[in-house]
């Protein structure tokens, strides 16, 4: 059985907010989206301890508070660092790869250019994660 996924969504460009509830649309989930568009509105969103995301989805390149300063925030919480982050960004560089991995992350999803191979990842993360058993927090 698959489970409807309430995900928080941390990503600055519009575009790409608009591109990942797109994808979501096109496949036909019922995933929940819940939008940030930086760290500091993400940790606002996670304040509430009682309706916390099931994964969250995180771009690094932010404003305020980048995504691996956000990383860092998230797993010195003792709820939070709970919650599966991965990663989705344009990023391949080898050093925020290690350092996200070193942090603790649970993936590192490069975001690709056409459109169809984007959901096509977007299907496969998702599909992996609403059959996975996650802690209810």
């Amino acid at each position: 059985m698959t489970n409807v996924l309430k995900i928080l969504l941390i990503e600055d460009d519009m575009i790409e907010i608009m591109k990942l509830n797109r994808a979501v649309s096109s496949l036909k989930l019922n995933h929940k989206i819940i939008e940030a568009n930086n760290g500091e509105h993400a940790l606002k969103i996670l304040e509430k301890k009682e309706d916390l995301p099931d994964i969250i989805l995180l771009d690094l390149n932010m404003p305020k508070i980048n995504g691996i300063e956000f990383l860092g925030i998230l797993k010195k919480d003792d709820v939070l660092k709970y919650i599966p982050t991965i990663i989705l960004t344009t990023s391949n560089n080898q050093k925020d790869l290690l350092e996200c991995y070193r942090i603790g992350i649970a993936g590192y999803v490069l975001k690709p250019l056409k459109y169809e191979d984007y959901v096509s990842k977007i299907e496969k993360l998702l599909a992996y994660w609403s059959i996975n058993e996650l802690k209810k927090i």
